[in-house]
């Protein structure tokens, strides 16, 4: 996991400086979307994802108003019926690409996932190619300031609830925990107020492989043009994200 919550800092910087908000405000719409089909309530007393897709909403400065309308929406007869679905293939240089999306066109985004795969030297697996190179894992990313009592404390705590490992970057404490363990650690962190900035079920390289700074650029801007498409969600890859590159990518930012 080294490099890994660093470098997602490093992306959440470079997201609130450029044209991504929208396209961050539209992954949690889908996430209220599809919490509230999966849980069956729009009452977040009711409906753990939910919750969970609050959280998430927040942690992206969604509006108040604009959660409610969503949950509203989504809640409703004439609300849209999103499916998620995943795609697995490599870029370039043998990379592999977990692919994750959530749509109300299978067909369309079939086509739009393929495209990009093909127009940069990557090409689309079958189902099962690369997932077995990816640990799934609950992540909680909470702010070290909004932490209300002792670091120490609250890991000791948190490992009582599940938690594997910590990583403290750059006023973020990253939380990683077993898949299985998502609910009870979301409701650990609730206990004991602590505020989340974003929640979810990562997948973790097991192993990755490291490139020049200039090949894994054109790695980084592959992950970049799937995370532009509407339908996509979370995009994960085997890169190794070394000190070098995370060098060169703060200096562009």
């Amino acid at each position: 996991m080294a490099g890994h919550s660093k470098w997602a800092n490093i992306k959440r910087r470079k997201g609130a400086q450029d044209k991504k908000r929208g396209k961050e405000f539209t992954r949690a719409i889908k996430e209220i979307y599809v919490s509230i089909k999966e849980g069956g309530s729009g009452d977040p007393d009711a409906n753990a994802a939910l919750r969970n897709a609050i959280v998430n909403a927040k942690g992206v400065n969604m509006p108040k108003d604009t959660i409610e309308r969503a949950i509203k929406k989504a809640g409703g007869d004439d609300a849209e019926n999103y499916e998620e679905v995943s795609f697995e293939g490599y870029g370039p240089h043998g990379i592999a690409f977990f692919v994750e999306c959530t749509t109300n066109n299978t067909n369309r985004t079939v086509a739009s996932i393929r495209s990009i795969f093909s127009k940069n030297n990557g090409s689309l697996g079958v189902n099962g190619s690369v997932e077995f190179m990816f640990e799934r894992k609950s992540v909680f990313t909470i702010e070290k300031e909004s932490i209300p009592k002792p670091l120490d404390e609250l890991e000791l705590e948190l490992i009582d609830s599940g938690a594997e490992k910590f990583e403290l970057e750059e006023g973020f404490l990253t939380i990683y925990a077993d898949f299985t363990d998502f609910g009870r650690m979301s409701e650990a962190l609730e206990k004991l107020g602590v505020e989340v900035v974003n929640s979810k079920l990562d997948r973790i390289p097991m192993n990755t492989i490291e490139l020049s700074v200039t090949d894994s650029k054109e790695i980084l801007d592959l992950e970049e043009k799937f995370e532009e498409d509407e339908d996509v969600q979370n995009v994960y890859h085997n890169l190794e994200i070394s000190e070098a590159l995370i060098t060169a990518m703060e200096g562009e930012i």
